[in-house]
């Protein structure tokens, strides 16, 4: 096993148009650091939003709706609050639950490409 300790991890997502996800992600609190274009089109994109980080890279193939092959998940220190700003700027957010691995509640959202992204609530993250 490596002895030595990763720094982070970053997810890429493909999605369809990286535009729309970057205007979406935006909505949810993310800010644009870096982009990448070809043709005039952004191809790939850095977001980030506090120490959650991601990465958009368009797809070379066909999207495959509700295909979950990837599911994020986001931590927020108040997470009614944070779901009432996205269900006020019109984003579809679901009830919030508590499953046992998330007592103290989790609600989800799906991105424009139909990717699932859950938010966690959380008093403090230490990643």
């Amino acid at each position: 096993m490596p002895s030595l300790p990763l720094r982070g991890l970053v997810p890429i997502v493909r999605v369809y148009d990286v535009e729309r996800s970057i205007d979406f992600y935006r909505r949810l609190g993310f800010v644009m650091r870096n982009k990448l274009e070809s043709d005039g089109r952004v191809v790939w994109t850095w977001l980030d939003n506090g120490k959650a980080y991601l990465m958009l890279n368009r797809s070379q193939g066909p999207m495959i709706p509700g295909v979950r092959d990837v599911v994020l998940y986001l931590y927020s220190p108040d997470l009614v609050a944070y779901r009432d700003q996205l269900a006020a700027d019109g984003i579809k957010v679901g009830p919030i639950e508590y499953p046992p691995y998330m007592q103290k509640g989790e609600f989800g959202i799906e991105d424009p490409d139909g990717y699932c992204v859950l938010v966690g609530q959380t008093d403090e993250v230490s990643f």
